[in-house]
């Protein structure tokens, strides 16, 4: 309703709008704040878990390995222990290189012709 209809003062709504500001911003959080909140009560969703490149100390060989991952990991040729499991992101041994992978959402159609979004890992070089 217009101020004139209800018969409210514009200065008085003035001062009711500075009385009730919010303190904290909730259009634009505060991204450090944003990290410790837990996953599902982030502005935006979004997983805590992701996939690494991880390098063989021995051999040199790259392997994927999810950052949550419930088993050891060895590598395949040299037999090398690769990263542990704890009770949640696992731990990887000492001298074995990483780096998290990227993904990007690919748009794809489904056999019945409906767009899908999927995610695509790529390797970063």
């Amino acid at each position: 309703r217009c101020v004139q209809e209800t018969g409210i003062n514009a200065e008085y709504m003035g001062l009711l709008f500075r009385r009730f500001q919010m303190d904290i911003d909730l259009l634009h959080p505060d991204p450090v704040e944003e990290a410790k909140l837990h996953k599902l009560k982030r502005l935006v969703q979004s997983p805590n878990s992701y996939f690494l490149d991880v390098k063989c100390p021995g051999c040199d060989k790259v392997f994927v390995v999810f950052s949550h991952a419930q088993t050891v990991i060895k590598c395949h040729d040299c037999d090398q222990i690769l990263c542990r499991p704890t009770g949640g992101k696992c731990k990887l041994e000492r001298g074995v290189g990483f780096r998290k992978k990227q993904f990007q959402f690919i748009k794809t159609l489904n056999p019945l012709g409906i767009s899908i979004e999927t995610v695509s890992y790529t390797h970063l070089r």
